[in-house]
């Protein structure tokens, strides 16, 4: 049986969590099995990485960034790789490129292109413990390059399709996917099992338990994944396409406040006008989330939308160029705010869950700025210090608490 374990930086951050994580690789291989561990940078090493460089270069460019940035995953495999040789059993740690990753030449963000497993099958071979580092790979340039936040998830993935490995496994610092952040959310309910269309909203709206992109990759490879804990000894969750539903509403409650919200007022209600704006963002590579276009008054209408913090700014000098070239009145930016959703397959079959969800922000005084939906989630832009009260509320209203 081959399986494909990855492990998160709060799982290696430290010796004795390096230790930990050996020894449930061991265990494993014990058991018979060829294992491929993925892993991250320990703790907060990319976050300490990306401070160095601002210290040396306040905008330094990004194939120096992934040069930089990957010398994280070579320290914690190495490290694991010695730890599992001491424990007695053969090991070996291998770059991206080495492991067979070779990406797109856009450096920070690279996507995956094809993964050629050649080195780790030979190592396997030999009855190797494989460590591959994560979030890692080769451009056709020869240029390391990096997958962006969450890519260790994705490595991991697809090593996994690549190889038709027999099970992926997901080692993080929560015991499986939640119905809320357990560390944030009270009485928050452990799912045996989620779909990956369910799983891909809830990592995309904010829930930190995986990588959206992993998912995608898990859902077009249809690769099982199980997400549990490296430091309890009990079952994940399992991410698969058909589960059995338990009549369950909604699979969970996410709130993302990486969220910046811009508004134009009085754009002329001329055709063309929406195509003229969101074409300008799509050729900066802003991704648009949350719209909102008023009916209209006289010959205007007002245009309001979410952008990624990170890209807020950048937006908002789009979008005052915008107005000065078709003559709008104002336009306000405001990253003070989350978005918090609901996500659940149940809710294309029952009425009534967006208005509950409602009544429960309704109740707390919470106020909702914008609104967006789909077949199975529901989310709303709200005043970022009210996101947790929000989370709270919505969640307590879906998922009583017994008494």
């Amino acid at each position: 049986m081959l399986i494909v374990q990855k492990f998160g930086g709060t799982s290696v951050k430290d010796a004795e969590r390096i230790h930990n994580v050996a020894k449930i690789i061991t265990d494993a291989y014990h058991k018979g099995n060829d294992v491929v561990a993925v892993v991250s940078a320990q703790g907060d090493t990319t976050d300490d990485l990306i401070a160095k460089a601002a210290e040396i270069n306040e905008k330094p460019s990004n194939r120096e960034m992934d040069m930089l940035l990957a010398s994280g995953e070579q320290i914690s495999a190495s490290l694991l790789a010695m730890c599992i040789q001491k424990l007695g059993c053969p090991a070996i740690s291998l770059t991206g490129w080495q492991a067979g990753f070779l990406t797109s030449s856009a450096h920070t963000s690279a996507r995956i292109r094809r993964v050629t497993p050649d080195r780790i099958k030979k190592e396997l071979d030999q009855k190797k413990i494989v460590i591959v580092c994560g979030f890692q790979g080769l451009s056709r340039y020869d240029d390391i390059t990096t997958l962006g936040r969450g890519g260790s998830d994705t490595s991991a993935v697809a090593i996994a399709a690549a190889m038709h490995a027999d099970l992926c496994q997901i080692f993080t610092d929560v015991e499986g996917v939640y119905t809320a952040d357990p560390r944030k959310v009270e009485n928050a309910k452990k799912l045996k099992e989620i779909s990956y269309d369910e799983m891909l909203e809830l990592a995309t709206l904010g829930a930190q338990v995986l990588n959206n992109r992993s998912v995608e990759m898990a859902k077009k490879y249809n690769i099982e994944l199980e997400v549990l804990s490296s430091y309890t000894n009990t079952p994940g969750t399992i991410v698969k396409e058909k589960v059995k539903m338990e009549k369950m509403l909604i699979s969970g409650v996410a709130k993302d406040t990486d969220v910046a919200r811009l508004s134009i007022t009085c754009v002329p209600d001329t055709p063309g006008m929406v195509f003229k704006l969101f074409s300008k963002l799509a050729q900066r590579n802003i991704n648009v989330d949350v719209i909102l276009q008023s009916v209209g008054r006289g010959d205007t209408k007002d245009i309001a939308f979410t952008v990624p913090k990170d890209k807020g700014r950048e937006a908002e000098e789009i979008c005052r160029r915008f107005k000065e070239n078709v003559g709008a009145e104002e336009v306000d930016y405001n990253d003070n705010v989350a978005k918090v959703s609901i996500v659940g397959a149940g809710m294309e079959s029952h009425a009534g869950v967006a208005a509950k969800m409602f009544e429960a922000l309704y109740e707390k005084q919470i106020n909702i700025r914008m609104i967006a939906t789909s077949e199975i989630k529901v989310s709303v832009i709200i005043a970022k210090d009210d996101a947790d009260r929000a989370v709270q509320a919505i969640h307590e209203k879906f998922f009583p608490v017994e008494r």
